[in-house]
């Protein structure tokens, strides 16, 4: 599974560099998607390759559109969420989520980040400490992909706490 992962992060690096290269502007996440998502489904048809085992959530932020997240599987399909999971207690997470949107469907990036590990939380039925969970975020002032530090994460997990 990791070595798959590996590939189709690689594979979309590569998509994503030749699309720079080629055209001069980033390639929107939208596409990034379909090629990511059609590579895949390539392996399922072609007798000499095995089918990819993972499936890969791309977030970015969209000039135009806002944040954007993505979701594809193995078999090819992709598509776009507000907010979604992958894993084993993936249909649960997702429920959770659309429970919460319905109720919230516009979040701070804090609302945003703390959600995120409440429904990690009540899922796993889990208390997280801030070295045992690792959050990635892209925002409308740093659009690139990074991962939030140790103390950004105690300060979100100490709000959860607070606010429960």
């Amino acid at each position: 599974m990791i070595a798959d992962g590996r590939s189709q992060v690689e594979e979309a690096r590569r998509e994503a560099a030749e699309f720079q290269y080629t055209y001069g502007y980033e390639i929107p996440i939208d596409m990034l998607c379909k090629r990511i998502a059609d590579s895949a489904q390539v392996h399922t048809q072609r007798a000499g390759m095995r089918p990819l085992g993972c499936s890969m959530i791309v977030i970015a932020y969209d000039p135009e559109l806002g944040p954007q997240v993505y979701k594809t599987d193995p078999a090819g399909y992709y598509c776009g969420y507000k907010a979604t999971s992958v894993g084993v207690k993936q249909i649960e997470a997702t429920s959770y989520l659309e429970k919460k949107i319905r109720k919230n469907p516009s979040w701070s990036y804090n609302e945003t980040v703390e959600m995120a590990i409440t429904a990690l939380s009540h899922i796993l039925a889990v208390d997280f400490k801030a070295s045992e969970i690792e959050i990635g975020v892209v925002t409308k002032d740093q659009p690139k992909f990074r991962v939030l530090s140790e103390q950004e994460v105690e300060e979100r997990l100490t709000a959860v706490a607070e606010r429960d």
